[in-house]
């Protein structure tokens, strides 16, 4: 009996995939988070130039991420990779100095202002909790003035760490959570 349960069963199910778009200023970790999840070394990396994708697996879904380099010089051209994006991933460093958690900010708004996202489930994580400067997820939120501003959206915000990707993880499925709300909403299959 339980050989022909296994032999008969058939391939699994597939697991659906979500495009997001990763976007923050450079230095805040989107890389290295990015590379841990997918399980790849972290030694030697660099500012992205320009963008990569990485498909993050999940036990419930696969994220196909496209993370857009953070620069001065690339970030005014994020707007062309945001279409088909399904969600939106914001990391910001944490503990950064008072003018790039602005910028940050205002980067934040942006995106969560844009016609292309604004309806979109966005996963904003705060980086680098393990540095003594770090500022708590409460204080990220009253700054970044997070509940008028996104107020009637699906947003989560949560603080991260290389160091805990137990707790990246966790956040990305509570993201996961999100999209299948939104597609059942819609009645996509």
């Amino acid at each position: 009996m339980c050989f022909r349960t296994l032999c008969c069963k058939g391939p699994p199910t597939p697991r659906p995939e979500y495009d997001l778009v990763c976007i923050g200023l450079t230095g805040s970790g989107k890389t290295s988070l990015l590379s841990r999840l997918c399980s790849e070394a972290t030694d030697n990396i660099g500012p992205t130039t320009g963008f990569s994708i990485k498909a993050v697996p999940f036990q419930n879904a696969i994220l196909n991420v496209k993370e857009l380099g953070g620069a001065d010089s690339i970030k005014k051209y994020w707007s062309r990779y945001y279409q088909g994006s399904q969600g939106v991933v914001f990391i910001l460093d944490s503990a950064s100095t008072d003018e790039d958690l602005e910028l940050a900010r205002t980067e934040l708004h942006s995106a969560l202002q844009h016609p292309q996202l604004c309806t979109l489930p966005f996963l904003i994580l705060a980086n680098h909790q393990d540095k003594p400067a770090a500022r708590t997820t409460q204080e990220i939120k009253k700054y970044f003035e997070l509940e008028p501003l996104a107020r009637g959206k699906s947003w989560i915000l949560e603080g991260s760490s290389v160091d805990n990707m137990d707790a990246v993880k966790q956040s990305f499925t509570q993201l996961i959570e999100l999209l299948e709300d939104k597609d059942q909403d819609t009645g996509r299959i």
